[in-house]
């Protein structure tokens, strides 16, 4: 079992910020923005395009009602996504608020505090 997995099933704790049956969404612990949330589903695949149709489908509209809660809590122009997938092998979709094309540099990470974490993902978690 990967660490996504891991994660997802609460045995590697996070700053959880949505899930349902089949997807967990919780923020990056290295953001390039505050609201910086990864989605992932909860079966572990490392490539997200080898997802059946179904689930990709599925989870782009998980996705996209936690990217809703991202805008609500923290106002921004857009919610960018990005899909890298190198570092961990486990499919998973970046979220960033964006207000510039440049905030999504993922070269640039904030240094946040544990209290930073738990307020944000509390802030989005109540607006999904």
């Amino acid at each position: 079992m990967g660490i996504f997995s891991k994660i997802a099933a609460g045995e590697i704790p996070s700053y959880k910020c949505a899930e349902s049956e089949k997807f967990y969404a919780f923020l990056d612990i290295n953001p390039i923005a505050k609201g910086h949330t990864l989605v992932i589903p909860r079966r572990e695949e490392d490539y997200i395009f080898d997802l059946s149709d179904e689930e990709l489908a599925e989870m782009i509209v998980f996705a996209k009602k936690v990217a809703n809660g991202i805008k609500k809590a923290y106002p921004c122009k857009k919610v960018g996504m990005a899909v890298l997938g190198l570092e961990v092998a486990h499919a998973h979709i970046h979220l960033v608020p964006l207000n510039t094309e440049g905030d999504m540099n993922f070269k640039n990470k904030l240094q946040l505090t544990e209290e930073e974490f738990k307020t944000i993902a509390a802030n989005i978690y109540a607006n999904v």
